[in-house]
């Protein structure tokens, strides 16, 4: 079977995601509803990833109360992760440790696993922005197609936007905490 050479080198996995992102990004795009929303609730749209943050950091902070081994900076700068676990967990081993690191990669990637197996309940009892905040970061890209697939189109860029704005304030916040708290 012939594959070219530059697929054979490269992470085929990586173009799939291309691709896909692509087509949901035509998709949106092509949406004219999809616009709509955006015009519709305006400034509204920054409540998303901020209350993704507020969320995020109370829920580990409660989590830490019961996990002794990890301290409240290391589990607020785990959740800051935000479902970005491949630059959060990268941050979190340099500056606190290669456990830290694995928790912080473990648990995102379980924030990441938990949405697109569980977006059809998180839409049915919590509203069409619980699959959003639930991706956390990953909402602009991995879990995209999934929370579209089940929110409609129109949700698709309330995903991108609050997707994009913490994977912004992922590294940021990561070492603030682990620096500064």
């Amino acid at each position: 079977m012939f594959v070219p050479e530059y697929l054979k080198d490269s992470d085929l996995s990586s173009y799939v995601l291309y691709g896909l992102m692509f087509f949901v990004g035509v998709s949106i795009g092509s949406d004219k509803n999809s616009w709509s929303v955006i015009k519709k609730v305006k400034f509204k749209i920054l409540l998303v990833p901020l209350s993704v943050i507020i969320g995020t950091l109370a829920g580990v902070s409660i989590i830490s109360v019961f996990v002794r081994d990890i301290s409240l900076r290391d589990s607020l700068a785990i959740g800051s992760g935000f479902g970005y676990y491949s630059l959060s967990s990268i941050f979190i081993s340099k500056i606190a440790g290669s456990v830290q690191g694995v928790v912080a990669l473990l648990s995102n990637i379980m924030r990441e696993i938990v949405t697109l197996l569980m977006t059809p309940l998180f839409l049915k009892y919590f509203g069409k922005l619980a699959p959003i905040a639930a991706g956390g970061a990953t909402s602009m890209d991995t879990t995209l197609p999934v929370i579209t697939k089940f929110t409609g189109t129109e949700y698709a860029i309330i995903a991108v936007f609050s997707g994009t704005v913490l994977t912004i304030i992922v590294p940021f916040l990561v070492t603030f905490i682990l620096t500064v708290f």
